[in-house]
């Protein structure tokens, strides 16, 4: 139904885009008819397909984007074609009672022509969210931010309360091409002297060779109660076609010694005990679990929760949020927060301290931020890095601060 009505506004909008172009004789061809419909059915059956069907992350991507990125245009545009449609409206209503030969006529129609003036001017006002979003692509890539976020855990031992836990996501290292930039997110993650860090997958984007360039950056991610790791579904080479399995085996090899080089301890289904003063609190880590058909399911909870029953508290690494509904809330209750990546929020959309959207909630429920359901918590940072889109919108780079603190969320606290 939504696809009806976007294909009828489409058909408005092609007689607004031929009266502005009206000097141009191209405009007005059937050339320029099949080209206007081809790119329009394609976005939307891109955007379909998208949601529906096995894409590529990058394919998938790209429609997103396109798609909104022309919405946003053809808004704007439509606010003047309403603006001239009610104009010849009160023109036309104002004639009606008047004698024929008194009312004026154009000198080729015996309609009321739209305005050409206004028609451009749509143009003009269309083109100035494209060119904003075009700065914000390149200006956003690196412009980093440190979001804070207290999670109250009532089992929590009382010697990690107050204790701070840092996360980063989707460093995505083959998309870099500003080392500095880079090394200044890494920095600002290190003024904040967490005691422990989490990095949730995606460290490249198609070959672990990628990541060769930002190893000594990333080397300097340390905290006094280790980092940990887990991997995401870029990090396995399956978007890499390979002549020989030994390459793609080598390739996964180079990935574990990667992380080994940075000093991160990478969590394959399995856990770590973390222990303060005596106490302990378990981190499992799991390899990359999605819920929509495109992901592998290559993680294995029951083998990350082995031998951790006696653990107060369990924290999970689990690179996409999808696995959280899929599998973790009905399966596994003793897990009290999972920390994913994975979304990028689209790097496209809107977030505020009260409000946020993105294209990317039409494919998944959680997608950025906090989420509670009952004990059981998630977080999904928006990353680090980008992918297919070479920058960001709206959706910042994050590095997310957690203080771990014990006890039920006071009534009126915003987690």
């Amino acid at each position: 139904m939504v696809s009806i009505v976007l294909l009828i506004a489409d058909a408005y909008f092609i007689g607004g885009i031929r009266a502005a172009l009206k000097k141009w004789k191209f405009s007005h061809t059937k050339a320029f008819t099949i080209i206007y419909w081809i790119v329009c059915v394609s976005l939307i059956t891109g955007v379909l397909l998208s949601i529906y069907v096995k894409l590529s992350v990058g394919m998938r991507a790209a429609f997103m984007f396109a798609f909104f990125i022309l919405l946003i245009v053809k808004a704007t545009f439509l606010l003047f074609m309403l603006a001239d449609d009610i104009r010849r409206l009160v023109v036309r209503l104002k004639n009606r009672n008047k004698k024929p030969e008194s009312v004026p006529v154009a000198p080729d129609s015996n309609t009321i022509p739209r305005s050409e003036f206004l028609m451009k001017a749509g143009l003009i006002a269309g083109a100035v969210p494209l060119a904003s979003i075009g700065f914000g692509i390149l200006s956003g890539a690196y412009d980093y931010r440190v979001v804070h976020q207290t999670l109250y855990l009532p089992n929590l031992p009382k010697a990690f309360d107050g204790v701070k836990l840092g996360q980063i996501s989707d460093i995505h290292s083959g998309s870099f091409h500003h080392n500095i930039a880079v090394k200044g997110g890494v920095d600002m993650l290190m003024r904040e002297k967490p005691d422990f860090i989490f990095f949730t997958g995606d460290l490249v984007n198609f070959r672990t060779v990628e990541v060769n360039f930002y190893q000594h950056i990333f080397e300097k991610v340390k905290a006094p109660l280790g980092v940990y790791s887990c991997l995401g579904n870029h990090d396995y080479g399956d978007y890499s076609p390979w002549l020989v399995g030994a390459a793609r085996k080598k390739n996964m090899d180079d990935m574990l010694q990667a992380h080994k080089n940075m000093g991160w301890d990478l969590l394959m289904n399995e856990n770590r005990r973390l222990k303060v003063d005596g106490e302990e609190i378990g981190i499992l880590g799991i390899e990359n679990w999605g819920a929509l058909g495109r992901f592998p399911k290559y993680g294995r909870m029951d083998l990350a929760v082995k031998n951790t029953d006696d653990l107060p508290v369990k924290l999970l690494l689990s690179h996409d949020p999808s696995h959280w509904d899929a599998q973790v809330l009905p399966q596994y209750p003793q897990i009290d927060v999972m920390f994913s990546g994975h979304t990028h929020g689209m790097q496209f959309g809107v977030r505020t301290n009260d409000f946020q959207w993105s294209p990317v909630e039409y494919i998944y429920k959680q997608w950025a931020g906090h989420y509670q359901q009952q004990n059981q918590q998630l977080y999904v940072n928006v990353g680090y890095g980008f992918f297919g889109l070479p920058g960001r919108v709206g959706i910042l780079p994050e590095i997310t601060i957690f203080t771990l603190r014990s006890g039920a969320a006071p009534p009126s606290s915003k987690v």
